[in-house]
């Protein structure tokens, strides 16, 4: 993008899903009609050029900003209403014509820019512009009917707000209370891997990027992998106690004769991720219990607590470097998987968490600057016949670890309408389960453990 305004300036009319047309100033008029001010001023009539004309915004130069995803956007407010991106000379008709085009910029997966929300007029929300219109000139209009109700974005996270469900008939005393709520889930809309390009400093890190499959870029799996069906449970068990991210290890074994990569155990990481000094003595922990099982460390996992189990920018490079430190100094190709866990995501199926296994294809070198290429791993699950003491002792510790946790699950609040976080964790982790009696009362002992932590 140059620096230079071009000598004609381009109108820009697109503004995503959301966008309110413009009106004409006779079209503004008759909204207003007759009666003046008194008239009811429909949500689509509530333009720049309306609070231009009543004085609540002031055309100047810079008085526009947008900040998504770390970059800073800034416009002029010309005297019809029409908005100048300063850095291209462009011409916008409207607030979400212009978010929506520099948030694509950023974001190519980026339907919609909420302009009213996204677009600030000296600092402030040019959605609080527009209420205060309202209150001004229509105080007893209703509100629900002719604000703005454009939704605040989280423009650190790039998230689009996932729609709320239809209104609950359920009359259970205090159930909207408890319910987790649907609306207040963020939905990371994935990207497909052919539109990254280039890195970009700009581009957020928690961008989702749609799994390649091996034969699309004309490869073969170069491993197999089997999977314990108690590292799952283990796994599902620890990302289904907290609402923040969790990360753990795997540990296995690799055969370099039949190429084939066996992961045994789940090693569930005790601390916050933002604790470093604490991660050091956790890692070094598990380093001590691979040695002493005789297993190697072959993979790691993590969760998505509400969002789609797919990797993002920075899940890429973290896989990629796990690759590469596996690999080790001789060059020997071992494998190292990687698994994320989606365990609240509305758009699973059912109850059950998504699980999706992992790996990292390196760019081509001739653009060694572009991201590594995620694609999904064909896995086999093998079922357990019962619950090893280690996995139990596992569950039991991590129990312990949150229980006084701040985002801790509150296992009594409602998943649904008819099922509970405590009933949810549990359909999903029969999943993984052995079948006999004993390991059923030895798991309603943990579920026990859970219905107390509150």
């Amino acid at each position: 993008m140059g620096s230079e305004p071009p000598s004609s300036p381009q109108v820009v009319e697109d503004g995503g899903e959301e966008d309110e047309e413009e009106l004409s100033g006779g079209e503004e008029a008759d909204l207003r009609s007759s009666s003046g001010r008194g008239s009811l001023l429909t949500r689509r009539g509530i333009t720049l050029r309306v609070l231009l004309k009543d004085g609540l915004v002031e055309p100047g130069n810079g008085v526009l900003t947008i900040h998504y995803l770390g970059k800073n956007f800034v416009g002029d407010l010309l005297t019809d209403g029409k908005i100048r991106w300063v850095e291209t000379g462009q011409i916008f008709n409207s607030p979400s014509a212009w978010a929506t085009h520099c948030k694509r910029l950023v974001n190519p997966a980026k339907k919609s820019g909420c302009g009213w929300a996204s677009v600030r007029y000296r600092g402030q929300k040019l959605a609080q512009y527009k209420t205060t219109w309202l209150h001004k000139y229509q105080p007893s209009a209703d509100m629900s009917l002719v604000s703005e109700e454009d939704e605040d974005e989280d423009e650190e996270e790039g998230k689009t707000a996932v729609q709320a469900d239809e209104k609950m008939k359920n009359n259970k005393p205090g159930l909207h209370d408890v319910m987790v709520s649907r609306k207040a889930d963020r939905e990371r809309v994935p990207v497909r891997y052919c539109s990254l390009g280039t890195r970009d400093a700009t581009r957020d890190p928690h961008t989702l990027v749609e799994l390649s499959a091996f034969s699309a870029i004309n490869r073969f799996q170069p491993f197999n992998v089997a999977v314990s069906s108690n590292v799952l449970l283990l796994m599902d068990f620890h990302c289904h106690l907290t609402s923040s991210e969790v990360v753990g290890y795997l540990g296995g074994r690799w055969d370099t004769n039949t190429q084939l990569l066996t992961v045994l155990r789940a090693f569930p990481c005790r601390t916050r991720l933002a604790d470093k000094d604490a991660a050091s003595a956790v890692e070094e922990e598990i380093c001590q219990n691979l040695f002493m099982r005789g297993l190697s460390l072959v993979g790691w996992y993590h969760s998505h607590p509400r969002g789609p189990a797919l990797p993002s920018l920075q899940d890429i490079d973290s896989q990629m470097d796990h690759q590469l430190k596996l690999q080790g100094s001789n060059n020997g190709f071992q494998p190292c998987l990687g698994i994320i866990c989606g365990p609240y995501y509305h758009g699973n199926q059912g109850v059950a968490s998504t699980i999706t296994p992992f790996w990292v294809v390196p760019p081509p070198e001739q653009r060694p600057n572009d991201y590594g290429i995620p694609v999904a791993v064909e896995v086999t699950y093998v079922q357990d016949n019962f619950l090893t003491s280690d996995v139990l002792n596992e569950m039991m510790l991590l129990v312990d670890y949150y229980r006084a946790a701040p985002d801790l699950v509150q296992f009594s609040q409602f998943w649904c309408p008819d099922t509970t976080m405590l009933d949810k964790i549990k359909g999903s982790l029969s999943c993984h389960a052995p079948k006999d009696q004993a390991y059923s009362q030895i798991l309603e002992h943990v579920y026990s453990q859970l219905g107390n932590m509150h």
